[in-house]
């Protein structure tokens, strides 16, 4: 049926009208192209508002001799006031959130390392868990203890690298470019050196503590142990700092050091450079030099030949040596102690002293009868 001659010009004006306003609206929006180029830039505003609103993490692992004031430096960066630090057994974490510029919410993890001796898997925990690219060390050695300063800093410096070699290893070519290039860039200010050294990937802050302690040394002593901690930290491009709770002028700069490479102050927190043996050392990253530590030839240098250097001045104690001071039974050592589970096993050692008198007893009538 065909339809009547005032519909047919009806539909045209239609046709016309729905063409124009399609014409008008692709102009104004412009090509295909011109429009996926603004949302790609529309993308990327949407991502770079998300960069700065989201949390940014940063991770500290914090690890070294026993009882050298670990956990003590840990609480008083987090303002905690606990009268009696109790061990560290195994691994510890706790976390602190600080609000940036804006919106930004800053989050940093810290992780204790209790013990040096069999921690191969406890040095992997944090590393793995929060990745290389945020993280930051300190190694904290004992300087009351000079015979063992050695075995514990290569002890803890070997667990950092050898674990970090395996992440490496399976790491995309990409993040290890970003992590050489970083590397490079807090040694930048050394020139001759650069071939020499033997980069960690990550921050590394030798922290020499009870330096109160440390510094009624002998000159001799203390020039030994100075040089071999700035051997070891320029060898793999860190900072060198001497500590003590009990000197405020020294416990604020590792706490300011704590807050630069936890939530990334802009300010160098080591307020002066110090290579003088007979004060507190404060050395940052890429300032130091063999030249100025003393050493000749360096083109040989590696951890090995630091330590021995150390052990011909300072006999050092070897690490197998140093088991000797663990319990025979964990269960007996007050770091140990659980109310409920040494109750418990106290009753378990009962039953089973009394099984073992009934044995006993047991095979004496044996023998009578037989």
């Amino acid at each position: 049926m065909r339809l009547p001659q005032f519909l047919i010009n009806l539909q045209k004006k239609l046709h016309k009208m729905f063409e124009k306003s399609s014409e008008n609206s692709l102009s104004a929006m412009g090509s295909i192209q011109e429009i996926a180029g603004r949302l790609a830039e529309e993308q990327q505003r949407l991502r770079q508002l998300e960069a700065t609103t989201s949390p940014k993490e940063r991770t500290l692992f914090v690890l070294g001799s026993k009882c050298v004031g670990k956990s003590m430096a840990i609480n008083k960066f987090f303002d905690r006031d606990e009268q009696t630090t109790r061990p560290t057994l195994a691994l510890e974490y706790s976390y602190g959130r600080r609000m940036g510029s804006g919106r930004t919410s800053h989050v940093l993890n810290v992780w204790e390392l209790g013990s040096l001796d069999n921690a191969d898997q406890l040095l992997e925990v944090p590393m793995r868990t929060h990745g290389l690219q945020q993280l930051s060390a300190f190694i904290m050695v004992d300087l009351s203890q000079p015979e063992r300063v050695w075995s514990d800093l290569e002890c803890a410096y070997k667990g950092l690298r050898d674990t970090a070699q395996r992440m490496l290893q399976q790491a995309t070519p990409q993040l290890r470019e970003d992590l050489e290039r970083r590397s490079l860039e807090r040694v930048r200010h050394v020139n001759q050196d650069k071939s020499t050294l033997e980069l960690l990937p990550f921050p590394v802050v030798i922290v020499g503590g009870k330096y109160d302690i440390f510094m009624d040394f002998e000159p001799a002593l203390k020039k030994h142990i100075c040089r071999c901690l700035r051997s070891m930290a320029h060898l793999v491009g860190g900072a060198v700092l001497f500590y003590s709770q009990k000197l405020p002028k020294l416990a604020k700069v590792l706490r300011d050091t704590i807050s630069h490479l936890g939530f990334g102050s802009p300010t160098n927190p080591f307020r002066a450079h110090v290579t003088d043996y007979n004060e507190a050392l404060s050395i940052w990253f890429g300032t130091d030099s063999w030249s100025q530590i003393g050493i000749g030839e360096a083109s040989f240098l590696n951890v090995e030949r630091i330590g021995a250097t150390l052990s011909v001045e300072v006999p050092q104690l070897q690490l197998e040596k140093q088991k000797h001071q663990v319990p025979l039974d964990p269960a007996k050592d007050s770091g140990f102690k659980e109310s409920l589970i040494d109750e418990m096993r106290s009753q378990k050692d009962e039953e089973l002293a009394g099984i073992m008198r009934d044995v006993l007893l047991r095979g004496k009538f044996e023998a009578v009868q037989g």
